[in-house]
């Protein structure tokens, strides 16, 4: 049976005038991997220093593990932390560096060499244990950086940032080490990223976060495919954002043609924003679907493309993306300018309020 390890209960967080935290609750599972994502500014990074002790709450508590930690200094509270850029002591080894929180702890010598050479061996750096940090790359030093929060066996990991500073190619490569490894230690892991690829890819459940509150948590299937609000739906993947006119409770339309869907929460007569992902989007030859729309610029994704339309509707030329699969360019002989029509799945439509501009 799953048990929260970690509570966060009314959280605030002020610097000065500026409120960087208002009202935080969550609770996180033991063994739960969830990243904290959201803009710059938004106070993913605040809320991980309160829960490592780095930056003390105005109002709230944090449980960890039964215990209440909110004011504890960092050295009392239960976690290994990694940072963004590394924190890699210069002067010491690969196998000094991953010994050094040991031996600061007093742990006995032969214990502290099998624990390091233990971790070597795990992040694939036995080889290279005797080389200083500037002799390796930026991706086995945040390997180090990982093994030595880890080799403390603390009960709770916080990243920051970990992977922001490698090259794309690393980072892929990374992130699948990492949840790997925290998925066989059964470690429960917080991660802070700006990277949604990073959180959908790596995260059992996500903390969207903006201007200093939390606007969805859920699973990265729930936050993609069912965003609670305009702001996840356009932070997380791409989003189209259609102006629509409300008929009834029951139709909403973009042309004359009705596109059914639940609008029972607006006023008929009302303008909403219709959202939808490019994927969902079917691009087919101008006389057999319903939403006329002209061709603007297309761009080779490799196993796609994305195709920019010109949609005509009731509030005039509205832009709209397509995602298209690779073999039907040749069915539709796509080129710029040339007319299409559009259909999606009512199933992949969601309607929101319009967010006011002022």
């Amino acid at each position: 049976m799953s048990q929260h390890y970690l509570e966060i209960e009314h959280l605030e967080k002020s610097f000065g005038q500026f409120q960087a935290l208002k009202d935080i609750s969550l609770s996180i599972q033991k063994g739960e991997f969830v990243c904290f994502l959201g803009p710059s500014g938004c106070g993913k990074t605040t809320l991980l220093r309160a829960i490592a002790g780095l930056d003390l709450p105005n109002a709230g508590r944090i449980i960890q593990d039964g215990k209440d930690i909110s004011f504890l200094p960092p050295q009392k509270r239960d976690f290994g932390i990694v940072f963004q850029s590394y924190a890699l002591f210069p002067n010491l080894t690969v196998r000094e560096n991953i010994a050094l929180g040991l031996r600061n702890q007093g742990v006995k010598r032969d214990e502290i060499e099998r624990k390091v050479t233990y971790w070597l061996k795990l992040i694939g750096l036995d080889s290279q244990s005797s080389k200083y940090p500037s002799q390796i790359s930026g991706g086995q030093q945040q390997r180090v950086a990982l093994a030595r929060a880890l080799a403390l066996s603390p009960g709770l990991l916080l990243m920051d940032e970990p992977l922001s500073a490698l090259d794309a190619q690393v980072r892929t490569h990374l992130r699948t080490e990492i949840k790997t490894l925290q998925q066989e230690l059964g470690i429960t892991t917080i991660m802070v990223t700006h990277d949604q690829e990073e959180a959908l890819t790596m995260a059992d459940r996500i903390v969207v976060m903006d201007h200093g509150v939390i606007r969805q948590i859920g699973t990265p299937t729930e936050i993609y495919a069912t965003p609670q609000s305009p702001f996840v739906a356009g932070f997380i993947g791409t989003m189209n954002f259609l102006d629509v006119l409300v008929m009834n409770e029951h139709e909403v339309r973009l042309n004359t043609h009705p596109l059914h869907y639940d609008a029972s929460r607006f006023t008929p007569g009302s303008m909403a924003s219709l959202a939808l992902r490019p994927e969902s989007i079917e691009l087919i030859p101008p006389d057999e679907g319903w939403l006329l729309a002209h061709v603007q610029h297309i761009e080779f994704m490799g196993s796609f493309l994305r195709v920019m339309c010109q949609a005509e509707t009731y509030s005039g030329e509205q832009p709209i993306l397509a995602q298209v699969p690779l073999a039907q360019r040749e069915i539709l002989d796509l080129k710029v300018g040339q007319p299409v029509s559009m259909r999606w799945k009512p199933q992949d439509m969601q309607l929101f309020a319009q967010e006011s501009t002022s």
